[in-house]
């Protein structure tokens, strides 16, 4: 079965940095786009990044486009988010999710919080 495990998350300060993974199991997770995708407390939910399948392509929201970096391993099945100049309003529930066409993401991680506080 489809199985997405991020790891990585916690109490950063503003301005810090963190690299969250997520561990991609049964599928072929190099022929796959993913994503990353937040929860703020009380808000839904916002699309943050994109790479396609060999990790050529990557796109991102305005909102973390310049201080975030989504990279993969198709080696290790694992998708990456390098979090750097992090700000409390990143703070968040962060989902991988596999991409799925047309016009959408099929599976989700359980999701880690990442708080960004002093």
């Amino acid at each position: 079965q489809v199985q997405l495990v991020e790891s990585g998350g916690g109490l950063v300060q503003p301005g810090g940095s963190l690299r969250l993974s997520c561990a991609a199991s049964g599928f072929t997770f190099s022929s796959h786009a993913m994503n990353w995708v937040r929860q703020a407390p009380g808000k839904g939910l916002e699309w943050v990044s994109l790479i396609n399948s060999g990790g050529e392509g990557t796109y991102y929201a305005d909102s973390v486009k310049g201080r975030f970096t989504i990279s993969r391993d198709n080696a290790k099945n694992t998708l990456y988010l390098q979090m750097n100049s992090l700000k409390p309003e990143d703070t968040a529930v962060y989902y991988c999710a596999k991409h799925y066409g047309p016009g959408g993401m099929d599976y989700w991680g359980k999701g880690t919080l990442i708080t960004v506080s002093s």
